[in-house]
């Protein structure tokens, strides 16, 4: 990875949080639009660029990897309340026993899906699909997932310097991930095998943000939503040509 792939990741982090100081007062529909627009680029970045690379061999057990990054999302969930995928819940843990609980969500999250990201290329060999399709799925996901967090923190009224280091920690994880990656030797298989739990992670996290993310007239067709899901698809379809 280089050196700007790393500021990328970091810089994600602290752009999620700046907007949520600079728009904690933006109507909840603009909001909404925008995380659609996030999960639909997630899911066609998911469909178009990751999943190729991860059926190119001949492991036929690679759908049970996938599985298994559901799975673990899904349980990465439960300790992060959904602040991975841009929400803010009301919650009635204590405050600071749910901050360390969603800490350790977003963590050992951000830490996974970047432990692929330095070998990445090598499943792309001879293909169109630069190294850059996981990278730009990993930072636009985390623009809202930070977002939510510095929300969170700014609901339970933390202290500025708290807030920050809490931020510099999540921001790190990824590129941390993605460090431990480059000093594992592995072969395609194993690189496959690792990419399939992030994909499984991704689908995860992009369909709850389509499905979830609904006003209170569920399944109302709404075509401001409906355009923003096309623009997020037609971006990821315009990054694999």
């Amino acid at each position: 990875m280089t050196v700007v792939s790393y500021l990328l990741l970091i810089l994600s982090v602290f752009i999620g949080s700046a907007l949520a100081f600079w728009l904690k007062d933006m109507t909840e529909q603009y909001l909404k639009l925008g995380l659609a627009f996030s999960g639909a680029f997630l899911l066609g970045i998911t469909v178009l660029h990751l999943l190729p690379g991860i059926y190119t061999g001949d492991n036929h057990m690679i759908g049970i990897w996938i599985l298994l990054g559901f799975l673990i999302q899904l349980f990465l969930e439960f300790l992060s309340g959904g602040l991975e995928h841009g929400h803010v819940h009301a919650h009635n843990h204590h405050v600071n026993s749910f901050l360390l609980q969603v800490m350790v969500g977003l963590i050992i999250h951000s830490f996974i899906e970047g432990l692929p990201l330095d070998n990445y290329q090598e499943l792309h060999a001879g293909h169109n699909h630069g190294p850059g399709a996981l990278l730009y799925g990993i930072v636009l996901h985390k623009i809202p997932a930070a977002f939510a967090l510095t929300l969170f923190m700014i609901q339970s009224k933390l202290s500025k310097g708290l807030t920050f280091l809490i931020l510099f920690i999540f921001a790190m994880a990824s590129p941390l991930g993605s460090f431990v990656g480059s000093l594992i030797e592995l072969n395609e298989q194993g690189l496959q095998i690792l990419l399939a739990v992030v994909v499984g992670s991704f689908l995860h996290i992009a369909t709850v943000i389509l499905f979830e993310n609904e006003d209170e007239h569920h399944h109302k067709f709404s075509w401001s939503k409906f355009l923003v899901i096309l623009l997020g698809f037609g971006i990821a379809i315009g990054a694999s040509v």
